[in-house]
């Protein structure tokens, strides 16, 4: 596990890595949780299997969205900035392709399991989600360990910014209360309210009121059956 720490409140001078932890936290609950709720879906419960499906596309919409943030801005920024870090930033690229390599695999089995859900398919689906979340947490531990401590020092706040701006950005309207409850979920009351006063203002009041509730709701679905 990572041993790096940061401040759990943002500054104006620096980028506020302890973002990144934030969201990392929501990734590998959910990412722990999901292989034993496939496991448990019993022959023939497709309404089950469609619930699940469903927070899996979401949990696997909002780490896609991650990844591409961090292609696009972190990884171009390291290389040209933490010149002797070359080799770390090319390690973090590498991962991403490996966990890509398991999201293709779920990309085919889950369609199957969905429409016809089979302890087997349910079994064959679940080894897959057990490796991709052990390559997805070494991945995230090495990110928060090695590359935090690199972004706090090379990567501009406007840089920064532009990963959350990217989230918004492609974020639909009804994955924003999901996704962003997934984040809340852990925090501390210092980092959910940094969290919150990140997002605009209207973003705000529906995360806070009808998307808390909203929340509620999906993960009493999900976890409870």
């Amino acid at each position: 596990m990572s041993t790096a720490t940061f401040s759990t409140t943002p500054t104006s001078d620096r980028p506020w890595v302890h973002e990144m932890v934030i969201i990392h936290r929501a990734f590998r609950r959910e990412t722990r949780l999901l292989p034993g709720l496939v496991r448990e879906v019993a022959d023939g419960d497709v309404a089950r299997a469609r619930t699940l499906a469903e927070v899996l596309r979401l949990v696997l919409a909002g780490l896609e969205m991650h990844h591409t943030g961090e292609d696009a801005v972190l990884w171009p920024a390291l290389l040209e900035r933490a010149a002797p870090s070359t080799g770390l930033v090319e390690t973090m690229q590498a991962q991403h392709h490996g966990i890509e390599d398991h999201l293709e695999r779920v990309a085919h089995l889950l369609p199957l399991w969905e429409a016809a859900p089979t302890r087997e398919r349910g079994a064959e689906l679940a080894d897959v989600l057990d490796r991709f979340a052990a390559d997805l947490a070494e991945h995230l531990d090495l990110e928060e360990r090695e590359i935090l401590p690199l972004c706090a020092r090379y990567v501009t706040v406007a840089e920064w910014d532009s990963l959350g701006q990217h989230g918004m950005e492609a974020m639909t309207r009804s994955q924003l209360p999901l996704l962003f409850g997934a984040l809340l979920e852990e925090c501390s009351p210092d980092e959910r309210r940094a969290m919150l006063a990140k997002l605009p203002l209207p973003a705000r009041v529906l995360v806070r009121t009808l998307g808390a509730r909203q929340y509620r709701r999906f993960v009493s679905r999900v976890r409870e059956g």
